[in-house]
This record gives C-alpha cells, sequence and structure tokens, in this order.
C-alpha cells in the first residue's frame, strides 16, 4: 500500500513534499484501487481528518481531487462516497491508455532501451513472486513496473496523462485478477513476452506485446464488472 501511495505522488520535485490535499487524495485511492473502500461507502471528512490527524480542508480538497479521478461522488446530501466500476468507463480508460503507453514505448525504446531491460530484470523476479501470492500482489506489482516504465519517457505529457489514469487502471486490472486468479500465469507470460521483445530492440513487437496485455486484462476487468 505505501508503494502505490508513493507512485500515485507525481508531479513534484524530487526534493519536494506534495500538498497535503494530494497526499491524502493518494492515500485513499489507493485504498480504493484495492478494495479496502467499497462502492458507496461514506467518506466522511471528520473522521478522515481525526485518524490522519489534519485538518478537514486539506480532506475536503483531496475528495475534491478523487471526484475529478472518479474514485468518488460528491453530493450535498450524502457527501462523498466511493464510486462502483463502470463497464463503459473501463472501456474508455483501456483506449486512451493503449494509445499513450504505444506512444510512450515507442519514446522509450528509442531513447532508453538499455535502462527498459534493466527495469524489468529489476521486476521480473517481483513479479514471480506476487504470482505465488495473492492477485491483488501481483496487480500492485504490475501496476509499479508499468510506473517504473512511464518514467523512463522524456514527454512529460503522455507521462502525465499515463499517471492520471493509473489509480483508475489499478483498479480494473484488480477486479479483472481478483475474477479470474488463474489468469496471473498467463499475464506473466504476457511480462516475459513483453521482456523478449526488449531485449531484442523491436519497437513494434514491444508495442504489440503491451497491447495484447492490455487487451487481456481489459476482456478480464469487463467481465468481472459486469457480472459482479
Amino acid at each position: 500500500m505505501l508503494a502505490v501511495e508513493k507512485a500515485l505522488l507525481r508531479g513534484e520535485g524530487i526534493h519536494a513534499s506534495p500538498p497535503i490535499a494530494e497526499q491524502i487524495a493518494a492515500r485513499l485511492a489507493g485504498l480504493i484501487a484495492l478494495d479496502l473502500l467499497k462502492p458507496g461507502q461514506r467518506l466522511l471528512e471528520a473522521d478522515i481528518g481525526a485518524v490522519l490527524q489534519v485538518s478537514r480542508a486539506p480532506v475536503r480538497e483531496a475528495l475534491r481531487i478523487l471526484e475529478r479521478d472518479h474514485l468518488a461522488r460528491l453530493s450535498a446530501r450524502r457527501g462523498a462516497t466511493v464510486t462502483a466500476p463502470d463497464a463503459e468507463e473501463l472501456l474508455d480508460i483501456f483506449e486512451v491508455r493503449l494509445a499513450l503507453y504505444g506512444i510512450l514505448l515507442a519514446q522509450v525504446m528509442r531513447d532508453r532501451p538499455d535502462d527498459l531491460q534493466r527495469v524489468f530484470e529489476q521486476f521480473l523476479p517481483r513479479l514471480e513472486q506476487a504470482s505465488r501470492e495473492t492477485p491483488g500482489a501481483y496487480a500492485v506489482q504490475s501496476f509499479l513496473l508499468n510506473q517504473r516504465i512511464a518514467d523512463l519517457c522524456s514527454n512529460r505529457l503522455v507521462v502525465d496523462q499515463l499517471k492520471a489514469l493509473s489509480l483508475r487502471t489499478l483498479r480494473y486490472v484488480r477486479l479483472g485478477f481478483a475474477a479470474s486468479p488463474g489468469a496471473v500465469a498467463s499475464s506473466l507470460e504476457g511480462w516475459r513476452a513483453f521482456q523478449g521483445a526488449v531485449v531484442q530492440r523491436d519497437i513494434a513487437l514491444v508495442q504489440a506485446a503491451a497491447a495484447q496485455r492490455t487487451a487481456a486484462i481489459r476482456s478480464l476487468a469487463v467481465a468481472a464488472v459486469r457480472h459482479a
């Protein structure tokens, strides 16, 4: 959970602390994405402020951030509540993510293929370990690998847009793997194929491997949401 929270805090200088509201939003977003806060659950400003020992003002701003990212809904009557996963939103997210990720991979493969290969060497053992644990643990490691790949890209607009979708993407990926734990093994093979394409320095093959993984996860997640 801490690793997810740290990965979600984006847009600040390396030595700067993100604003309190963003830190609160990242913590709550991680809890929602990992299903520790359930759809329909109320997010009470006073309770959150008491637990985190902050005033209500940054909590209120954090809830607005969650509303922007479609993880919470604000209403005058009930305040903030956790949104339910939505199949149409899922399809939209993955369509945009696929296009942006293809652009990102082309740039990284042109400029930093050796660094990308090292990232895979670092993360594949973690993915293999997580695949023997729980679908949620595997989804988190996949998320962290994608975040690390994104950090190699110098096109900050693409990176920022992908990271802005990352909260919702993680939520749907976790749902897909939780509903079909056997798919984790297939996903791991997809990551290995992705790594093999990187080793070959074949941009088209890298993009194809990433697209194939994305399509498979999207199908799993759609089925999970529609049958929930």
